[in-house]
């Protein structure tokens, strides 16, 4: 891609002029109609050292409304960035609808190898670079992103000047680094490094495009171009119709129905003193051993209306360290979370290394609730089987532990536990229209969980049925589940 290109196109000053103004008038526009359509707009600027990805930014951000747009500079580790999975940071850039999100390198660059090594890139994460790479863009495109990925090239010998300019001036001199000059020295090297990348990540709904950049003239007009003929293409064009995507069948084993699980299981009263003690101590053992060794842990709790999420949730921290986990509790997205991609608002709340994270609810809203009432198409929810498990495998690439329990309650019981919630002044405010409504839908969120246990249970993240028609019951087998897993992520 780059090899067969050469960067010293130029372009003479008459003509630059020329073609900018009707450039920016036609972008000020669009980016107007990318407001009124909700486009949310990402453009990926990557390239050389010193290849002028901030100069064009400057020139492509002039004609734009600075209301609704951001630029974001991705390069710099910080250690909120080292302790997530390597997308994390990526996913709190997302845009919302109408807005345009301009950066200044991008996730791209973490596969060289000083880049791998500075973010503490995990061997898993590493291995499955553009796998995860690939499947975060593709989610995007999916879920009306537009990714406009820009690649500055510059000669080797371009390069060479311009750092010895920077060098010569002592207003800039310190943008100048080692590895700035190490990447020089190299050239045909990291030629190569880009190559792959490049290569690797150039999919069909999310072309790589290579701006010639000696000249910034030239430069300036081509990207301008580029973006402005790629939004109003996007903006034109009807979206293709979507197909659904067959999972693979799992060679592994996959929990049985629901309705082929009886959820009676049942524990003695001293036998649950004696468990949730020890389980508890264990919790907060392990919990402070996962903070000293910077491992994290996300545990989801699905399960029917009343079966016990809360209380379960209660007694699984209570010994552990506030400082070290968080509860997110998961309704209806807010507008904000609405505009945005469905994983951001989950992946924005991934805890950093040694921390952990319980989720009352979650992302599988998507193939449940959303399924179940018709909110969402029927294509968009089963394109979600494959999102979530790449999501997830994202995740656990990094090192976290994912658990993901259902818990599970019979229809008579949790008509008792309405009746109960019902008649409590103390508990009545746990019962609303929304779990009658839902009660009545047994059948079908019954369907909606057999299938997601079926296309999401994978050997990284598995589903785990915990029946709890016994809340005692319950609490234990999670609190052993949760401890066995950490114990042996510890090993």
């Amino acid at each position: 891609m780059l090899t067969d290109i050469n960067p010293e196109q130029r372009m003479e000053k008459k003509e630059y002029k020329e073609e900018l103004r009707p450039l920016e008038d036609k972008l000020t526009y669009l980016q107007q109609k990318v407001r009124e359509a909700g486009l949310r707009v990402i453009v990926v600027f990557e390239g050389w050292g010193a290849s002028g990805k901030g100069t064009h930014i400057s020139r492509l951000v002039n004609p734009l409304d600075p209301r609704y747009f951001d630029v974001r500079t991705t390069g710099k580790l910080t250690e909120d960035k080292q302790m997530r999975p390597f997308l994390w940071s990526f996913w709190t850039y997302l845009p919302s609808a109408g807005q345009i999100v301009i950066m200044d390198k991008s996730w791209h660059r973490l596969i060289l190898p000083e880049m791998r090594e500075a973010w503490g890139l995990s061997n898993m994460e590493a291995h499955g670079f553009y796998f995860d790479v690939n499947a975060f863009e593709r989610q995007l495109a999916d879920d009306n992103y537009l990714i406009i990925k820009l690649f500055l090239h510059i000669s080797k010998d371009e390069q060479s000047r311009r750092f010895k300019a920077l060098e010569k001036d002592t207003s800039t001199a310190w943008r100048l680094n080692e590895q700035n000059r190490e990447q020089n020295k190299n050239y045909d090297h990291n030629l190569r490094l880009y190559e792959k990348m490049l290569k690797m990540t150039n999919t069909e709904a999310n072309p790589w495009h290579v701006i010639e950049a000696d000249d910034s003239r030239y430069g300036t007009c081509k990207m301008l171009r580029i973006i402005t003929d790629t939004i109003e293409s996007r903006l034109n064009v009807a979206p293709p119709p979507e197909t659904r995507i067959e999972v693979a069948e799992k060679k592994e084993k996959i929990p049985r129905t629901l309705n082929s699980i009886s959820p009676d299981e049942t524990i003695g009263q001293a036998e649950y003193r004696e468990a949730i003690e020890h389980y508890q101590h264990r919790m907060r053992m392990l919990s402070n051993k996962m903070y000293a060794q910077r491992r994290s842990a996300a545990i989801v709790y699905e399960g029917w209306d009343a079966a016990g999420k809360g209380g379960n949730i209660k007694r699984l921290t209570s010994e552990m360290d506030p400082r070290c986990y968080a509860v997110v509790p998961v309704g209806p997205p807010r507008g904000y979370e609405f505009s945005r991609h469905y994983l951001w608002r989950f992946m924005v709340k991934m805890p950093k290394d040694g921390h952990t994270t319980i989720f009352d609810r979650s992302w599988y809203g998507r193939v449940l609730v959303e399924r179940v009432d018709e909110i969402t198409p029927v294509d968009i929810w089963q394109r979600a089987y494959r999102e979530i498990n790449e999501f997830e495998q994202h995740l656990v690439g990094h090192g976290m532990v994912m658990l993901k329990f259902w818990l599970h309650i019979d229809k008579d019981e949790q008509l008792r536990r309405f009746e109960s919630r019902q008649s409590d002044p103390l508990k009545h405010h746990k019962i609303t229209e929304d779990d009658w409504r839902n009660r009545e839908k047994w059948d079908l969120y019954e369907s909606a969980v057999d299938e997601m246990l079926m296309r999401t249970h994978t050997p990284h993240s598995p589903w785990i049925i915990v029946e709890s028609n016994s809340k005692k019951y319950a609490r234990i087998k999670v609190l052993q589940t949760v401890t066995d897993a950490l114990e042996d992520a510890l090993r």
